[in-house]
């Protein structure tokens, strides 16, 4: 059923939880060979089929395929414009304020992108938000605000309505030291729930990779996609927007559940397009909050130019 072209709510939320679920049907396969009976080797073999569609999927997303972008040294680094960009879904019922500010303040990224964020999020972090020469804000009561920050020079900024009045998308054309710029997309579409099916999620994420209203070569997409990079989905985004994945060839970086990502499924994503290159690329540890925050270290230079 997950591998049909559907846009059921319940027929999609298999697809995020791949990993783990592979993980669940090798035991339940091991088991099934334990038990006596006439059907157990159809089970066995229904298990073993399940197993390996989902390693089929999130295949290159292990360490054994091969990367698709490839970390930079710290020589080509040091000769590079380089910025961090922290990407933090608070969750808007949580009340633990003070460590996603402490977390804010450890990494003192560049660029900040916050989702989930009501009016108290942003009075509770505005000692941190302070600190940004730049920022953009939209506040909603429910789950889908959102605040961009930014210490780099940001012109064009603003957030748009691309599928629902409440599921905003930020744009902006940040600039860099260098006289060089980029455009940085933050997402956040709704998840596949009981009454929320996948049409309208599905359509904002692949526009937001193909219809950016800068067109610039150069790019940086982050945010809670509430999809897995590969899904049908966010696969159709990265391919017809020309996005490259660093999670490719390294491995899931599962961020949600915070507080089980062993067993957990990467709903958070970044994408690079263009010039910019990686440096690094993290999920952070626990902040409170039901998502883990992913950090990244991007660079644009000479050799990004060459």
């Amino acid at each position: 059923m997950s591998i049909y072209p559907a846009d059921y709510w319940l027929i999609r939320t298999v697809d995020l939880v791949r990993e783990p679920l592979t993980y669940a049907v090798l035991v339940l396969g091991i088991l099934a060979l334990l038990v006596n009976g006439m059907g157990r080797w159809v089970a066995v073999a229904l298990f073993g089929v399940t197993a390996l569609i989902n390693t089929w999927r999130i295949w290159p997303y292990s360490a054994l395929a091969g990367e698709e972008i490839p970390q930079i040294t710290a020589a080509d680094a040091e000769a590079a414009q380089c910025f961090t960009a922290l990407s933090v879904n608070v969750k808007v019922k949580n009340t633990d304020f003070d460590q996603v500010a402490a977390q804010i303040e450890e990494v003192s990224p560049d660029i900040l992108l916050l989702m989930e964020t009501d009016a108290n999020w942003i009075s509770e972090l505005r000692g941190v938000l302070s600190d940004y020469s730049y920022t953009l804000e939209e506040p909603q009561p429910h789950a889908f605000g959102m605040v961009f920050a930014s210490r780099l020079p940001a012109v064009d900024a603003r957030m748009v309505e691309n599928t629902s009045r409440d599921t905003p998308t930020l744009y902006a054309t940040v600039n860099l030291p260098n006289g060089e710029d980029f455009e940085f997309i933050g997402l956040h579409p709704k998840p596949p729930l009981p009454g929320w099916n996948t049409e309208e999620r599905d359509a904002n994420i692949v526009r937001a990779g193909t219809e950016t209203p800068a067109s610039d070569g150069d790019a940086l997409v982050m945010g809670d996609f509430n999809d897995v990079p590969w899904s049908r989905t966010t696969t159709r985004f990265r391919e017809e927007g020309g996005w490259r994945d660093p999670r490719i060839g390294r491995g899931t970086y599962p961020t949600f559940p915070a507080n089980l990502t062993v067993l957990g499924w990467p709903l958070d994503q970044i994408m690079l397009r263009g010039a910019l290159d990686l440096r690094d690329f993290r999920v952070m540890p626990d902040n409170g909050s039901d998502h883990r925050a992913i950090r990244a270290t991007l660079c644009q230079g000479d050799r990004a130019q060459g």
